[in-house]
């Protein structure tokens, strides 16, 4: 009688498998409550920098160092309970925002204690400026006149009969009121996430390079902001409730967002472009005061 050999479970006692198995699930409910939340800008940026950290940590999978002791592996179990217990109530869009820094972490701590954490640090940082500085710093910043005082020169340059108080834009019929849900925060919030997402998949080497990226973003979506400003300041002096309410709350927010990612796409792009090609200029000069 032939023996019949069943495959070995062996990798059930692998420690990385466990922690692949935590990660994927707990990255599964977080996308799911988000997806659920309605909240699509926030659910496609947490699609892309989950991609973007597992991704990181999946090029570097042989060379981590998997080694914790019990009162690390503790507080990561400690953390991860508390994201699990949190979503598994009714969690808020701020919840959403940091969950996934919280879950790294205690991913983290889990699999390779304090000293590990510093294999980690790329794949932290990019979680964590997924939108936990919108939640720390959102109370404390408004910028709202500072957005108005914006549209209300790009009114003025553009030959309308305009003129501001404090949070107002007044034109001649009507006028809109800048709140900080029009001030741009957000988008700045959302571009600047995307920048440092960029520059660790795509590590500059110059640190001038490194901090004029999130400048730029920064830029761009307050730029971008307060054009969306003047136009619904316009259709309000128009009387142009349909298009008001479409560019303020529908889908045409969306479309500035677009815009302001595709602006920041293309600086990414030329900037990558401006790196490669700054080694063959150099080479080219080198092999000229060679002759």
């Amino acid at each position: 009688m032939k023996a019949i050999h069943l495959p070995t479970l062996d990798f059930l006692k692998s420690p990385r498998f466990w922690l692949l198995g935590i990660g994927s699930s707990l990255i599964a409910i977080h996308l799911s409550l988000t997806n659920r939340e309605g909240n699509r800008s926030l659910f496609a940026l947490s699609l892309l920098f989950w991609f973007a950290a597992s991704s990181l940590v999946w090029k570097k999978r042989d060379r981590l160092d998997f080694n914790s002791g019990i009162f690390p592996s503790s507080i990561g179990l400690l953390i991860i309970a508390a994201v699990l217990l949190k979503s598994s109530t009714l969690p808020t869009s701020n919840f959403l925002g940091v969950a996934p820094f919280l879950s790294a972490l205690g991913l983290s701590l889990l699999a390779s204690g304090w000293r590990g954490l510093k294999q980690y640090w790329r794949e932290l940082t990019v979680l964590f400026f997924l939108n936990v500085p919108k939640v720390l710093l959102w109370p404390l910043l408004d910028i709202s006149e500072i957005t108005a005082k914006f549209a209300t020169f790009i009114l003025w340059y553009g030959g309308f009969d305009v003129y501001r108080n404090g949070f107002e834009i007044m034109l001649p019929q009507d006028g809109v009121n800048v709140n900080m849900g029009c001030s741009g925060l957000e988008g700045m919030f959302y571009l600047l996430g995307l920048a440092v997402l960029f520059l660790n998949m795509f590590p500059l080497p110059e640190l001038n390079k490194k901090i004029i990226v999130p400048v730029v973003a920064i830029a761009i979506a307050f730029t971008v902001n307060g054009f969306r400003v003047a136009l619904m300041a316009i259709l309000a002096n128009a009387q142009d409730r349909v298009g008001l309410d479409y560019w303020h709350v529908g889908d045409g927010s969306l479309i500035f967002s677009m815009i302001s990612v595709g602006l920041f796409g293309l600086f990414c792009y030329f900037l990558l472009r401006l790196e490669n090609r700054e080694p063959q200029t150099t080479e080219k000069t080198l092999d000229r005061s060679e002759i």
